[in-house]
């Protein structure tokens, strides 16, 4: 942290930058004390994390990912979460004591407020330690005072940077879109879109979520999009906007979707084959509580972390799917990478499986490994991949459908223990796969 911070202070200082910057230090930050030396080396604002939770009531027993915190600070179980013993109060105290810390601090040093402090690494001295580890550590680079880097509180004072007008602010100043939004009747809109077009479908969301909230709109807005989607494509959308793109997109897509649905497909005239293009990038699906995702290609890393309600078919993942997942369903119809399933406390995922690899691929500290053996299960996993093929026009879903009877058995299913009793998972014929000694190291 000091490192880094007294770095960019310095060198956004001497390149006429600072003016422009705001600099936050979190990371090990637990007293009143540890601001002011954030505040000497350039930092504007101080995260707390840790020390904040513990404040609220953690007890720091750091099980988080296994959906048993004891005191149900991490936990989507509702018999944990009564015991959560937390008031706000108990955080602005935190947070009261800390300030005055710092006041205390800054009027032992002979100052009033932070701007006075800021940036001022020459009021820093290194210490005379004898210590064998730190006897070859020249700290003076800290200690350096770069220059006048104007006040913090007019930087934080400043308005938030804008880009302009973006792409859903064209939409939403449409009639039409208008329109539908207020009557909850149908619009369909056409648009090219390019990578700098980020968080696409935000605004839009918001738009129809303030009139109605985020399940309450009966039309249906229609998006057809052709082109590259920049970072956070279809971020925030709610019930009744349907997005579709010919092309790809790039990280986040579908970030804290809360309805509506996304379809990703390549151009009809690709003559590769498109279940092995790569056409969104890492981290889909980060945080969403609602909303359907279909992608008639491969996804980045972390697909589906953080999925809380979600339904998703892909047809081909990086490492780490599934990862911290709490609710909601995900159909991979192809390769996937390792580490599937680490943390994930919710929701079901469904692997086409067609080597016999992805026993080796599992993380089987929480969830179980298994078949689809029961007719709730299968019904829930064809119909996914029957409105994949609808949304997408599928070549691998047509196949899997086609051959329905002798596809299904290679399909593996991951359960987590919250799952284990719903009509999906169970059945009377479970049997579980067997998971190599291997793979538990």
């Amino acid at each position: 942290l000091e490192l880094g911070l007294a770095e960019a202070h310095i060198s956004l200082t001497q390149n006429n930058l600072r003016d422009r910057v705001i600099l936050r230090a979190d990371g090990g930050l637990r007293s009143g004390r540890d601001v002011i030396m954030s505040a000497l080396l350039g930092a504007d604002e101080y995260g707390f994390g840790t020390l904040a939770m513990i404040a609220t009531g953690c007890i720091m027993a750091r099980i988080c990912h296994t959906n048993n915190c004891p005191v149900g600070v991490a936990s989507q179980r509702e018999d944990l979460r009564k015991k959560f013993p937390g008031t706000p109060s108990d955080l602005v105290n935190f947070f009261l004591f800390i300030a005055e810390e710092v006041r205390e601090e800054l009027a032992a040093m002979g100052y009033k407020s932070l701007d006075e402090i800021i940036g001022r690494g020459d009021l820093l001295k290194q210490r005379d330690v004898a210590l064998a580890k730190t006897s070859n550590f020249d700290a003076s680079f800290l200690t350096q005072y770069a220059g006048e880097s104007g006040k913090s509180s007019e930087r934080l004072a400043q308005e938030t940077h804008t880009n302009g007008p973006v792409l859903d602010d064209e939409i939403i100043a449409d009639k039409e879109f208008i329109q539908a939004v207020d009557t909850e009747g149908v619009c369909d809109i056409t648009k090219k879109i390019v990578n700098v077009d980020r968080a696409f479908g935000g605004r839009i969301g918001g738009y129809v979520a303030y009139r109605h909230g985020d399940t309450g709109f009966a039309g249906s807005i229609n998006i057809n999009l052709q082109g590259s989607g920049g970072q956070s494509f279809g971020c925030f959308i709610v019930g009744g906007i349907n997005i579709t793109l010919v092309g790809e997109a790039n990280d986040y897509v579908c970030k804290g979707m809360a309805g509506g649905e996304v379809a990703i497909m390549p151009p009809a005239d690709l003559s590769a084959d498109a279940s092995e293009c790569v056409l969104i990038g890492n981290t889909a699906l980060y945080g969403a509580t609602g909303g359907r995702l279909f992608v008639n290609g491969r996804a980045g890393e972390r697909f589906s972390v953080r999925n809380s309600m979600a339904d998703a078919v892909v047809e081909g993942v990086g490492d780490h799917c599934c990862e911290y997942m709490t609710g909601g369903c995900v159909v991979v119809l192809g390769p996937v990478g390792r580490n599937v399933g680490a943390g994930m406390t919710g929701g079901l995922g469904y692997f086409y499986d067609e080597d016999g690899s992805f026993a080796s691929k599992l993380n089987p500290e929480i969830v179980t490994l298994q078949k689809v053996v029961s007719k709730a299960g299968e019904n829930q996993l064809k119909g996914l991949i029957q409105d994949h093929f609808d949304r997408t026009n599928s070549g691998k879903a047509k196949f899997i459908l086609d051959n329905w009877k002798q596809e299904l058995p290679k399909f593996c299913q991951i359960v987590p223990p919250s799952e284990a009793g719903t009509p999906e998972a169970s059945g009377d014929d479970v049997v579980q796969s067997e998971v190599v000694e291997t793979q538990k190291a």
